[in-house]
C-alpha cells in the first residue's frame, strides 16, 4: 500500500514546505481521508480521535482555502473568514500554535480569544483585521454582543471536540453562533460521539457531509496497554503514586477536584519530584505557565483534572495515571487520551482501593478496555518497569527564596487591598487586627509566581 503524501492530497506546496519545517512530512489516516473533501469544500463530520491528527486535518483545507480561492482580500476589522471554536482555552491556544506557521506562509492572521482574561488584546487585534479566530464559545457570545465581532463574513467555521462541548453546557451558546454564520459556508464538525445532542447540530448546520471516522486499528486506545493496580490501603496507594511520578519521562497524574490537584503537585515537588498543577482555579497566565512548563520538559509530572485533560495535547507523554478513577467511563477515555498521541505507544494506569473495585469494573466495562486488576505495591516489579529510569531528586526551592514575578501594583485601590489582607490599615494603626493578636503577614496575589504555580506557597482553597 502507498503512502499518501500531503502534495498527492492537493495540499497547497507553500504549505506542505511549512509542514516539513515543523517536522511533519507524512500524513495521519484521518488527513489521507478527509483533506480531499475538505480541500473541495464540503462539509465534513469528522470521528477522529484525539490525538488523530484531527488539528492538521482542518487546519491545512482553512488556510489553504481562505488564501487562495476564497481570499477576501483587504483584512477587514472585526470580519474574519474563518473561525475555529474549540471548549477549553487550552485547545484554543494549541490549536492557534499549529495553526499559526501554516497561516503565516499563506500570509493570514491567525488570533486566539478566550475568557478568563482581559478582552482588550483580543478586541485591538480584530480590530486590526484577522482571517481566522479561533475560539470558546463564551468569549465570541461576548464579543459579538459588544460589536466588536461579526460573523457575517464567515467562510470556514469548525467545531472541535463538540462532544465535549455537550459535556460543558455549550451547546445553546454553539448553536447561536452556528445560526449567526452565512448559511452556505463550509463547516467542519470534529467529535469522538454524536450523543447529549451533538447530532442536532450536525442536522441543523452541516449540508451533504461527508462523514469520515479513523479506523480503530490506528486510533491511540488501540497503541495503549491499560493497567489496574490495586493498593490494600490508602498509605500504599499514596506510596505507589510517588513511586510512578517518580520516572524521567513525561506523566499525567489526574485528580477528581481542583484542590486535590493542587495539593498532590505541591507534595510531589516537596518531596524532589518537580510537578506542576492545571485546573480550572488558576488563571490563564498561570494555566499557560503550567501547561509551558510540562510541554517544554521543565517538569515531567503534570496533575490535572478532567476539564483540563481537553487542553493537554502533548506529544510522548509516557504515562497516564488515574490516580482518582473518574466518574464515568468517557473521562477514562479523554483522560488517557493524553497518551499514545501520534501513533506513539503509551501506557495508562488507574489506581484503586479495594472498595472501587466493583465500581472500576463498571467503568472499564463501559469503556470497553478489557484489563485485570493486579495487587501491587510500589516496589512490585511491573510498578518499576513503569516507572523505568527514575529521575535525580530536585531540592525544593525554599519558601523565603521564592520568586514572585508580575511585580505588585502601585495603585491606591491595590495598596488599600493589600493593607486589609495584612490586616493594617491604609494609613497605619492596625485597625483590621483582631483584638490581642498579631496582624497576619500579607499573602502574595493567587497565581502570581515565574516559577510554576503548584512550587508556589499560597492559601489553600476548597475545590469541589
Amino acid at each position: 500500500m502507498s503512502v499518501s503524501s500531503f502534495s498527492s492530497l492537493g495540499v497547497p506546496a507553500t504549505i506542505c514546505a511549512a509542514l516539513t519545517r515543523m517536522g511533519i512530512d507524512e500524513p495521519f489516516p484521518i488527513q489521507v481521508d478527509t483533506l480531499p473533501d475538505t480541500l473541495a469544500g464540503k462539509d465534513v463530520l469528522g470521528r477522529g480521535k484525539t490525538g488523530s491528527g484531527k488539528t492538521l486535518a482542518f487546519s491545512i483545507p482553512m488556510v489553504a482555502r481562505l488564501a487562495g480561492e476564497l481570499s477576501g482580500g483587504r483584512r477587514s476589522p472585526g470580519r474574519p473568514l474563518g473561525l475555529v471554536l474549540a471548549p477549553t482555552r487550552e485547545l484554543a491556544t494549541q490549536i492557534t500554535n499549529v495553526m499559526r506557521p501554516l497561516a503565516e506562509a499563506m500570509n493570514l492572521r491567525v488570533t486566539t480569544v478566550f475568557g478568563g482574561v482581559s478582552q482588550t488584546r483580543q478586541v485591538q487585534a480584530l480590530r486590526d483585521g484577522v482571517e481566522i479566530v479561533v475560539a470558546t464559545p463564551g468569549r465570541v457570545e461576548d464579543l459579538m454582543g459588544q460589536g466588536f465581532l461579526r460573523l457575517d463574513a464567515i467562510e470556514i467555521t469548525v467545531l472541535d471536540e463538540a462532544d465535549h462541548m455537550a459535556d460543558l453546557g455549550f451547546l445553546p451558546v454553539v448553536t447561536r453562533i452556528l445560526a449567526a454564520t452565512p448559511s452556505g459556508g463550509q463547516r467542519l464538525l470534529f467529535s469522538a460521539t454524536l450523543d447529549n445532542g451533538v447530532n442536532k447540530l450536525v442536522d441543523r448546520f452541516l449540508n451533504n457531509e461527508v462523514m469520515h471516522a479513523v479506523d480503530e486499528a490506528n486510533s491511540p486506545v488501540a497503541q495503549m496497554t491499560h493497567h489496574v493496580f490495586e493498593a490494600s490501603d490508602v498509605d500504599a496507594k499514596k506510596k505507589l503514586v510517588y513511586a510512578l511520578a517518580s520516572g524521567t519521562g513525561r506523566r499525567i497524574l489526574f485528580m477528581r477536584t481542583k484542590h486535590h490537584a493542587k495539593k498532590l503537585a505541591k507534595a510531589l515537588t516537596d518531596a524532589g519530584i518537580p510537578a506542576v498543577d492545571l485546573h480550572g482555579n488558576l488563571s490563564q497566565p498561570a494555566r499557560d505557565r503550567n501547561l509551558a512548563a510540562f510541554s517544554e520538559g521543565a517538569v515531567k509530572v503534570l496533575v490535572a483534572t478532567d476539564v483540563a485533560a481537553r487542553g493537554v495535547h502533548v506529544d510522548n507523554v509516557d504515562l497516564v495515571i488515574h490516580v482518582d478513577p473518574p466518574m464515568e467511563h468517557k473521562a477514562y477515555l479523554h483522560r488517557s487520551g493524553r497518551t499514545a498521541r501520534a501513533g506513539a505507544q503509551g501506557d495508562v494506569i488507574t489506581l484503586c482501593l479495594p472498595t472501587q473495585r466493583k465500581d472500576l469494573a463498571d467503568l472499564l466495562r463501559k469503556a470497553d478496555i478489557a484489563v485485570t486488576p493486579q495487587s501491587v505495591s510500589a516496589t512490585s516489579p511491573q510498578v518499576l518497569a513503569l516507572i523505568g529510569e527514575v529521575a535525580p531528586y530536585v531540592k525544593p526551592v525554599p519558601q523565603e527564596h521564592k520568586q514572585y514575578g508580575g511585580g505588585s501594583s502601585t495603585g491606591r485601590n491595590a495598596q488599600r487591598k493589600r493593607a486589609v489582607r495584612s490586616g493594617d490599615s491604609p494609613t497605619g494603626g492596625n485597625r483590621g487586627a483582631k483584638p490581642g493578636r498579631n496582624p497576619r503577614p500579607g499573602q502574595p496575589g493567587r497565581d502570581q509566581g515565574s516559577r510554576p504555580v503548584s512550587a508556589a506557597r499560597r492559601p489553600q482553597q476548597r475545590s469541589r
